[in-house]
């Protein structure tokens, strides 16, 4: 019976349907080949269920958020001011854009949503100073993956809602693996641009500087009062997605003076249809799941993990592996959906922080935007950057060994996620 459900699942997913609706469909035939037809009868309020949750409600406000402060203005005063910063520097446009990314990763948590705003902005900017284009292109998507590590974060919003984590003890928990990412990318950046003789701008002089982080400063509050918002206890992760989203009204209209009232219906369209995708994507994975635990699934991987080896640091290595391949195959958010639940009972098993775990797969899972033959971001960066599929795959592995490399330390130095949470409480 299996065997026909995985043949549905993987037939509906070579015809190109969107996996929201390949979980929904695969759900669908499993009820019909099984013979559990009156389960149809409950499918509707299995959907309502899996979305009957306070956490989610951060989606759609930090969605919000990103697009008041889209309009608003924020993204060329971020890219300005990096560039006054490190410009000069030989490959200065390519630090610019891992740096423009840490920036807005803690605006908008979305990789996909990050890779798209930014190759815009950057691939055509870097082309002008000399980059090659399918570099430049790599790098836009490879440095983009600290979206969703970088609080705040809808990934991680949904893995805390999914294993009743603490949403705010993971977005402290991102902190220290986002930066070390950024990090890693500069050093690659340093080591590309002596070897190929990067470009360099002209040196910022002092007052230019000083006067771009003044006009940047109004952008940058509002990550820092989420983040103060969280630790003071004075709001909620989800709370605070509410108050991010007065703060970026109130800058974009008052202090920047470019967010306009006619940019309103456009801004709320691009929030609904956004929030409507991911939400869509949760109820059906949520359906899905509900299949992977009438077959038991989760029994059967955690016994089949059991017998490979009782050891924590095996476990690791194996989700890792598990997690990097089904990242080729699943868009991230429904990998999530469906695969906490198989885990988290292995996470108490061996004892392993959720925490630290939740970091783990929301990274294992975001690497996922970069590898073929499903990784979305490598088509979004591929389309709007004009670059062949094939090249931009050439160009970005280089990151892609780089991103595992820093996954593998995430993994098993655990200080990495769990320092900042642990001192704060969490």
């Amino acid at each position: 019976m299996m065997a026909i459900v995985i043949l549905a699942f993987v037939v509906f997913l070579l015809m190109g349907i969107p996996i929201s609706l390949v979980l929904g469909m695969t759900t669908v035939v499993y009820f019909l080949v099984t013979g559990n037809t009156m389960l149809l009868e409950s499918t509707p309020q299995r959907l309502y269920s899996g979305m009957e949750n306070f956490g989610l409600l951060a989606i759609p406000l930090f969605m919000l958020t990103g697009e008041l402060m889209n309009s608003g203005g924020i993204t060329n005063r971020l890219v300005v001011f990096a560039r006054m910063l490190v410009g000069h520097v030989r490959g200065g446009l390519a630090y610019v854009t891992v740096i423009a990314n840490m920036f807005l990763a803690s605006i908008l948590g979305s990789a996909n949503a990050q890779a798209a705003m930014m190759s815009k902005v950057m691939v055509p900017e870097m082309e002008k100073e000399g980059y090659n284009r399918e570099f430049s292109s790599a790098l836009t998507l490879a440095s983009s993956i600290v979206a969703p590590i970088i609080p705040p974060s809808m990934i991680f919003i949904i893995y805390g809602t999914l294993s009743g984590t603490s949403i705010g003890g993971l977005f402290m928990a991102g902190i220290i693996p986002g930066t070390i990412f950024g990090i890693g990318f500069i050093a690659l950046i340093a080591y590309m641009g002596y070897k190929h003789n990067f470009p360099r701008s002209e040196r910022a002089s002092f007052s230019a500087i000083w006067s771009s982080f003044v006009k940047v400063l109004p952008a940058i509050l509002v990550p820092f009062v989420i983040t103060v918002g969280i630790l003071s206890g004075a709001f909620t992760a989800t709370e605070s997605a509410a108050v991010a989203s007065v703060i970026a009204f109130i800058v974009g209209m008052f202090f920047y003076k470019e967010l306009k009232w006619k940019s309103f219906p456009k801004i709320l369209v691009n929030t609904v249809i956004g929030t409507a995708t991911v939400t869509f994507l949760i109820a059906m994975a949520n359906l899905f799941g509900w299949l992977i635990a009438f077959e038991q699934i989760p029994q059967l991987i955690a016994n089949s993990m059991l017998s490979i080896s009782d050891n924590p640091f095996v476990f690791l290595l194996l989700v890792n592996i598990f997690l990097l391949i089904i990242g080729t195959l699943l868009d991230g958010i429904a990998a999530l959906i469906i695969l906490v639940p198989v885990f988290m009972p292995l996470v108490s098993g061996f004892n392993i922080d959720p925490i630290h775990f939740g970091v783990i797969i929301c990274i294992n899972l975001t690497i996922g935007l970069l590898t073929p033959p499903v990784g979305t971001g490598l088509f979004i960066v591929s389309s709007i950057a004009e670059v062949k599929f094939e090249r931009l795959i050439k160009a970005v592995m280089p990151m892609l060994l780089l991103g595992i490399g820093m996954l593998f330390i995430v993994t098993y130095w655990e200080q990495t996620t769990l320092f900042i949470p642990r001192l704060l409480g969490f």
